[in-house]
């Protein structure tokens, strides 16, 4: 057995460290593990399966040939903390007032009220935890122990966010690695260097722990995020420089998972779902991802800042290998796994819709959506899409334009563009949104714009001064704990 283990498995075994539901689980059949692997700013061009360049993912790579791929996956928006309040919740995020990407001391934060994925999994008596970068909130009641984790270590917003910002620099306190709900220490660039392994043997060790019962392990690496960090192992290992470095021991970790599972007999009833929070933040040049043929990056509503990399892997229940390019998006997850494991969903309304026959490979499966809401910012509605079609809302949006390449981590500035009437794009002659087919198909445009006032009359529209109907606050702070983080982060009041 050892001589099929990896590096972190033996080390681990040494310490001595601890469809419908019935076409899923048979009576008495054992409810399946839940891993969620969540990159953080790693672009569509960014596995090799999708055309990376300049380093291999091969872990990533076998995942794709042994559970299904799916090219049309979407995020929530295109930000950090927005994107994971949709994963966790399967809600919008701006349904529940989480938007943009929450900073230090943030006054808002996940909502007590809202049920995540833990906390649907505890339904269930599973074991969970969170490992890496959380975001919704970094006062003790937003951390992940108040919220269904059992187990908790990372940081608890983006790498960047520090004093060594390459652009603000001491606007940032300094970074906190937590344990639990207590801070351990101050980060410091050896920490940086060394989360992506850290994580990875967290996670490793929480799965032959709980080998013998259920488990839903949650692991948001900070990394591709800048400032890049890597480990002296992966250091100088590519040919594309610290971002194929970066990318190579993501990939590193994902294989660590994977035999993780196989080494503790996991393997066949272990959901494996790897996929990314948004696009490439291409202002950072070479130290950002590539969004493949996609248009624009991260924080904007074009497919580059949206559409993600995703992979389902679940031996015997998925099939190996298939290619979907039916849509999908993060907030299907809750529902999805909800049904996997016959756990309620909450008395709240969600917005994702259980998406297991796309998973499984049903035939004829289709998207049951009949439109995905694209917000970004404070609640602009920039775009809504059906199927294939997408139309493009008036918005203004940030871009490169013909400004030189990046060097070293330090970014240029974005130029302010424009959308002045809706444009129409057909996703399957155009996954790039170079054609606008407005003027060619006015009764596309005219039911999509259908789409966008349903999307207003519920969740509201800053762009058009509309108030949704169904939207929830998020958890605030009283000025009591307002007080404490302050405090925690070493402000004066």
């Amino acid at each position: 057995m050892m001589g099929r283990l990896s590096f972190l498995i033996g080390t681990w075994l040494v310490l001595g460290c601890g469809g419908s539901l019935s076409t899923l689980r048979a009576a008495g059949e054992a409810l399946p593990n839940v891993v969620i692997i969540f990159i953080d700013d790693e672009g569509y061009g960014d596995i090799g399966v999708q055309g990376a360049q300049g380093y291999e993912t091969p872990n990533i790579d076998r995942m794709a040939r042994e559970g299904r791929r799916f090219t049309h996956w979407y995020a929530a928006q295109p930000v950090c903390s927005a994107s994971r309040t949709g994963l966790l919740t399967g809600c919008y995020p701006n349904r529940i007032g989480i938007h943009g990407a929450l900073g230090p001391g943030s006054r808002a934060g996940i909502h007590d009220g809202e049920m995540t994925l833990a906390e649907m999994f505890k339904q269930k008596g599973y074991a969970t935890a969170a490992f890496g970068k959380w975001h919704l909130g970094d006062h003790r009641k937003f951390l992940p122990l108040q919220h269904g984790f059992d187990e908790y270590f990372g940081i608890p917003y983006s790498n960047d966010m520090w004093p060594q910002h390459p652009e603000v620099g001491d606007k940032f306190p300094p970074l906190p690695l937590i344990e639990g709900n207590d801070r351990l220490r101050v980060a410091d660039e050896h920490d940086q260097d060394m989360l992506t392994t850290w994580l990875t043997a967290r996670a490793v060790n929480f799965i032959g722990q709980h080998r013998e019962k259920p488990f839903f392990l949650y692991l948001p690496h900070p990394q591709c995020h800048v400032p890049l960090h890597v480990s002296p192992r992966f250091r100088g290992t590519t040919q594309r420089g610290l971002f194929g470095d970066v990318m190579a021991e993501l990939d590193w970790s994902v294989g660590e998972i994977l035999n993780a599972l196989k080494a503790f007999d996991l393997d066949e009833n272990t959901l494996v779902i790897y996929t990314s929070d948004n696009g490439p933040w291409l202002s950072y040049g070479d130290h950002a991802g590539s969004a493949g043929p996609l248009r624009e990056g991260k924080g904007t509503s074009w497919e580059g800042g949206m559409r993600e990399p995703c992979i389902m892997r679940w031996p015997g229940r998925i099939p190996a290998g298939p290619v979907t390019d039916e849509p999908g998006m993060n907030i299907d997850l809750l529902p999805t796994l909800a049904k996997v494991v016959g756990a309620s969903l909450p008395d709240h309304p969600i917005d994702g819709l259980d998406i297991w026959p796309l998973l499984s490979g049903e035939t004829g499966a289709k998207n049951p959506h009949q439109s995905y809401w694209h917000y970004y910012a404070q609640n602009e509605l920039q775009a809504v899409s059906q199927g294939y079609w997408k139309l493009v809302l008036p918005h203004g949006y940030r871009t490169l334009g013909n400004q030189p390449i990046a060097k070293g981590g330090v970014p240029v500035k974005y130029s302010a563009a424009k959308v002045e009437q809706p444009e129409l794009y057909d996703l399957s002659n155009d996954i790039g949104e170079k054609t606008n087919l407005a003027a060619d198909d006015p009764d596309v445009v005219a039911q999509l714009l259908g789409a966008a006032e349903t999307a207003r009359r519920e969740l509201g529209d800053k762009l058009t001064k509309r108030e949704g109907a169904g939207i929830r606050e998020p958890g605030r702070l009283t000025k009591e704990e307002a007080d404490e983080i302050d405090a925690w982060h070493g402000r004066k009041k």
